[in-house]
């Protein structure tokens, strides 16, 4: 090859890379921007009113992911119609939960120079009763079945939990009195039966089991654990392994959770299991994706997870006992809860 050749063909590389770059960088702008138009193929979006007290059965409500102007709004559904037509209600979530005509929402202050987090309890009609400022980046948020206690932890720094260079902060709050715990890594920690203190204790993943008593996960050591927490107390059991974002189920029985499996991906190190808290017996779910969620038990025995979709993450639904196959439920969806 002489060195004219040579040289034509780095001409020739060169403006090949950069055509695809520009078209990348043309191509992301075009998706941006097709964020805020509806979709045709999308499901059908309609303002409305919105309660978490519903009166005409039971509902499913999730952060709204289809794109247009109404993305990112608290929507509601029929529980028997999740893919049925969604009606918006103008308030805007990164993380949501209810229950009792309660709701917790997480959500970003768009600033000049950057952003900032705040956490809003709601009424059933989604009008603030209260708020609070968060240090870092909305990732899980829990109401207790009566209402009274809500929870959430944000991203202190890092903004995944596959690896381990990341710090979260969880914090607790009372709705009767609006007293709050804004960071349960003070609560004395019980450890295979013995007290417990390290530096490198991380909490984040509430899930209650009444006013009193929640679960969660804790790290130490390289190694995450479920932990029972007594909020009088201010105490932080152990109970087993490799357990983390808990769920909790109806009956107070079992605990869904994400399980960091041998020969994953790190990048993809989870499944989908349920632990029962009596016999400590594991189960693995049919869910054999990698699951990056604080699951949620639609009823005794079906859970509800999100996964990566076309327009941010569809949200999938699996039987707890091991058996059937997991099946996509809605799309464009995260934050699922039920009410009613």
């Amino acid at each position: 090859m002489t060195r004219t050749t040579r040289l034509v063909v780095l001409l020739v590389a060169v403006v090949l890379l950069g055509a695809v770059g520009t078209g990348s960088v043309l191509y992301a702008a075009h998706r941006s921007g097709m964020r805020d138009q509806q979709q045709a193929d999308g499901p059908t979006v309609r303002t409305g009113t919105v309660s978490l007290r519903p009166t005409d059965g039971r509902r499913l409500l999730v952060r709204n992911l289809a794109w247009g102007p109404k993305r990112d709004e608290i929507a509601t559904v029929p529980a028997d119609d999740p893919q049925g037509p969604r009606t918006v209600s103008g308030v805007k979530c990164l993380r949501f939960h209810a229950a009792a005509g309660t709701g917790i929402c997480l959500q970003a202050v768009h600033g000049a120079l950057e952003d900032t987090y705040r956490a809003v309890v709601l009424d059933s009609h989604l009008h603030e009763l209260h708020r609070f400022p968060v240090p870092g980046i909305p990732t899980r948020a829990r109401v207790s079945p009566s209402g009274h206690m809500v929870a959430w932890t944000v991203f202190v720094s890092g903004d995944s939990y596959s690896g381990t260079d990341f710090s979260t902060r969880t914090a607790i709050v009372d709705t009767r009195t609006w007293k709050i715990d804004d960071n349960l890594e003070t609560f004395h920690v019980v450890k295979d039966g013995r007290h417990y203190r390290a530096a490198d204790t991380n909490i984040w993943g509430v899930t209650f089991a009444d006013d009193n008593r929640f679960y969660a996960t804790l790290a130490t050591g390289g190694q995450t654990y479920l932990v029972r927490g007594d909020v009088t107390a201010r105490t932080l059991t152990t109970l087993h392994r490799n357990v983390e974002c808990p769920s909790l189920s109806p009956d107070g029985t079992r605990i869904a959770y994400k399980k960091r499996v041998k020969g994953a991906s790190p990048d993809a190190p989870w499944r989908l299991y349920v632990l029962n808290l009596r016999t400590m017996k594991e189960t693995a779910t049919a869910e054999r994706r990698n699951i990056d969620d604080q699951a949620l038990w639609a009823d005794g025995s079906t859970l509800v997870y999100a996964l990566p979709g076309d327009y941010g993450s569809d949200l999938w639904t699996v039987p707890a006992d091991g058996s059937g196959t997991a099946r996509r439920l809605m799309t464009s969806a995260l934050a699922p809860a039920y009410l009613g």
